[in-house]
Formats: structure tokens, C-alpha cells, sequence
């Protein structure tokens, strides 16, 4: 069985990402990243989603982005609700500078050492509006780096950085989710939860979800608080 290495957030989108790569037959090594984000309970919903989908192991990297701030999510700014959801043009409060740079680095690495040349990430169409580091060009951009920048680049064993969900919108998330028996409720979306990874229910990134459950026509089942 070949290796993977699996970005996982806790959210709904790298929930689905791993069990598409499960679906592959890939033995996934699943990464989450401590990144100082103030919804830290993502993390424990990572782990266990990491362990009801089957990833090989689970590994949690810490660093520290909140000493650089720039974000709603590292530093104090106030987080947008979802009355005020972003332009399709514009870049939002929750942007967090070189956080998927950073995060598909940390993966790159791991992926040597476990002689892994698939990496999986959960950007999807509705993040790419408003996110450069969620688009099809930078997913690009990073599988030529990586082929560039690596040993196993360099000595022919190519690196492929997957983003299964890229064209998705939140609905057809939802029923790939369900079609590959993803609890989404043991996922944590919201920008805001609390450390039990309850949800605001006002923020972009819980509205997003509940109109993704609402196209999908299918009961929500996020806790809110």
C-alpha cells in the first residue's frame, strides 16, 4: 500500500479529502498543523476524525503564526460575520499570510521521509474566491516546487499534490461526504468555537457550512452553541 500524506484540519472539507484518499487505497498519514488559530478545538476534532476514517497516524506540528499575526484567526481582530460575508473578489479578515504555504511545506517534508509522492489538501471552489493560497494556480505553483525543491523531485520520483475537492461546492461536498460515510458532526468549521468545538453560527465559515447542508438538502448537524 502506498503512502500519503493528508492535511486535516478537523473541518468538513479535509474530512472528506482523507476519505477520498482512503478511498484511493493509500495508507494516509494525516497532518494537522497548531498554528496558534484561535479555533483550537479544530484540532481535536482532527484527531478524531483522523482515527473514525482509518488514517495510518495522525501528527500534530506546532507553529507558531500568532507571533506574526495578520489574521483574525491569529491576532486580534474581530472575525466577519456572515452579514458582512466577503466580495468573491475580495481577500478576508480570516486570510492567515502563508498558512497553506507553510502547512503544504510541513507535508512536502513528511511525504520524503515516508517515500510518499501524493499530498492531499481541501481547498474547494468556495475558499478559492476569496483565498490566493486556496486556488488551482497555486496548487500548481506548489507541485512544480516541490518537484523542483526535494530530493525525490530531483532523482525522478515525482510529487503530486491532490486537491480533490478544487470544483465542489459546499453541497457537493456535503453528499461526497455522505456517499463515503463522513460523520460531519465530529467536524468544527467555525472560525469562533468554543474549546468543547461548539459553532458561533454567525461567522463566514459556519454560514458557508449551513448553506452547504441547506443546497444539499440535508439535516445540519453542527453543535451550536
Amino acid at each position: 500500500m502506498s503512502n500519503a500524506v493528508v492535511l486535516l484540519s478537523g473541518g468538513m472539507d479535509s474530512a472528506v479529502t482523507l476519505a477520498l484518499a482512503r478511498e484511493r487505497g493509500l495508507a494516509c498519514h494525516a497532518l494537522s498543523v497548531a498554528y496558534g488559530q484561535r479555533h483550537a478545538s479544530e484540532l481535536a476534532a482532527a484527531a478524531r476524525v483522523a482515527a473514525t476514517l482509518g488514517a495510518a497516524e495522525h501528527k500534530i506540528v506546532d507553529v507558531d503564526l500568532r507571533s506574526i499575526g495578520g489574521s483574525a484567526l491569529t491576532a486580534d481582530i474581530a472575525v466577519p460575520e456572515h452579514a458582512r460575508v466577503h466580495a468573491l473578489d475580495e481577500i478576508p479578515a480570516t486570510y492567515v499570510p502563508a498558512r497553506n504555504t507553510i502547512m503544504l511545506s510541513i507535508a512536502l517534508g513528511w511525504a520524503e521521509v515516508l517515500s510518499a509522492n501524493d499530498i492531499f489538501c481541501g481547498v474547494n471552489a468556495v475558499d478559492y474566491s476569496g483565498y490566493p493560497d486556496c486556488r488551482p494556480t497555486f496548487v500548481a505553483a506548489f507541485e512544480t516546487l516541490a518537484n523542483l525543491a526535494t530530493k525525490a523531485g530531483a532523482e525522478g520520483h515525482a510529487l503530486h499534490i491532490h486537491a480533490p475537492l478544487i470544483a465542489m461546492s459546499k453541497a457537493d461536498i456535503v453528499r461526497e461526504g455522505l456517499r463515503l460515510g463522513v460523520d460531519f458532526a465530529a467536524t468544527v468549521s467555525c472560525y469562533r468555537a468554543d474549546r468543547h468545538g461548539r459553532a458561533c453560527g454567525q461567522c463566514d465559515a459556519c454560514a458557508l457550512r449551513a448553506q452547504g447542508f441547506a443546497d444539499a438538502g440535508v439535516s445540519d448537524p453542527t453543535r451550536y452553541r
